[in-house]
């Protein structure tokens, strides 16, 4: 049985990654992820508040200053609210790198073009084999057009690219005007990956503190649809490889995700909720599938149900939406 796969340019035992999580910013963890199965390792991601907040001390600053300036004080979150800071980020790739085998993927995230993309060169040079860019952004500017919000994207991408020869995957949210149209843009202006999708996490509001609260709420298996139905439609028609993330619970989840045409299957809250060792439940469920449907490799089924192989495309459109509305029949016992 061959489970092997291809992500930027390194061939993988697996198509199973964990995607960046609190996990990997353990040591320890990341040796268990590895014996548990793990093919490659997105590591948590570095912040641009916390490049920034580096860049100008701050921190320290901020601190000498608070009678002149206070507010300013809110303006980023305090050091001790990130698991690691940039040196020791650096450090954590180099300690990363000598303790597995498989590959370790570095995750930059950041919401505008500046600065801040430069250490994407140290991360190469800590040894990271790849990066995930996360570009995490919520346009609130209500002068802010749609082809601005896109230009971003390109502009942050093509400044990490100018200062790395690793490769660089994208990992982008699904709210855009026309995904299929800015997935073509970043695959030509040099993506090697694009990661669908980025989960926006959403406030909550404390009724009894009446403050905005973060939240953080596990994927369910149904999170998987999205990203199932643009990884179907891009694949073939983008040279970008392509990772599917959110709602990867499962080897049916794997399996569904492949056959669109994912070249690997990421997955976070499956295993923040089940443990590490979940990895090696997913992997022999997903080779007893295999073994029980005739298939001899992961390469053998990968894109046989995307949209340019299917037999009716439209079922990733417009089409399959009005059937499934008119599929529906209300339970004649409910009024």
């Amino acid at each position: 049985m061959d489970l092997s796969t291809t992500y930027l340019g390194m061939k993988l035992r697996t198509p199973m990654v964990p995607s960046a999580s609190p996990l990997a910013s353990d040591l320890g963890n990341i040796k268990r992820m590895e014996d548990a199965g793990a093919s490659a390792i997105v590591l948590e991601s570095l912040f641009e508040e916390q490049l920034k907040q580096e860049r100008f001390e701050l921190h320290h600053h901020l601190s000498a200053h608070t009678h002149s300036f206070p507010e300013a004080l809110t303006f980023f979150p305090e050091p001790s609210d990130y698991q690691l800071g940039p040196e020791e980020y650096l450090k954590h790739i180099q300690k990363a790198k000598g303790a597995v085998k498989i590959p370790i993927i570095a995750s930059l995230n950041g919401a505008s073009l500046g600065g801040w993309t430069d250490f994407a060169k140290k991360m190469e040079q800590a040894g990271a084999d790849a990066i995930e860019l996360n570009i995490y952004f919520i346009p609130t500017d209500f002068h802010l057009t749609s082809t601005q919000v896109e230009q971003t994207y390109i502009d942050i991408l093509k400044a990490v690219r100018s200062v790395v020869k690793i490769p660089v995957a994208l990992k982008l949210g699904a709210f855009f005007t026309n995904t299929a149209n800015i997935a073509k843009r970043l695959d030509e202006a040099g993506a090697d990956a694009l990661v669908l999708f980025n989960r926006f996490y959403q406030p909550d509001i404390d009724l009894e503190a009446l403050e905005v609260k973060p939240s953080v709420i596990f994927s369910t298996p149904q999170a998987r649809r999205l990203p199932m139905r643009w990884i179907a439609i891009l694949y073939g028609r983008i040279k970008a490889d392509l990772a599917a993330t959110s709602g990867v619970h499962g080897a049916e989840d794997v399996l569904r995700m492949l056959m669109v045409g994912a070249n690997v299957a990421m997955l976070c809250s499956a295993l923040m909720r089940n443990g590490i060792d979940y990895l090696r439940t997913v992997e022999k469920e997903l080779i007893r599938w295999m073994e029980e449907h005739e298939y001899e490799s992961v390469q053998q089924m990968r894109g046989s149900m995307s949209q340019i192989h299917s037999g009716d495309p439209s079922a990733y459109e417009r089409a399959q939406y009005i059937k499934t509305l008119q599929s529906f029949k209300p339970n004649p016992s409910v009024s």
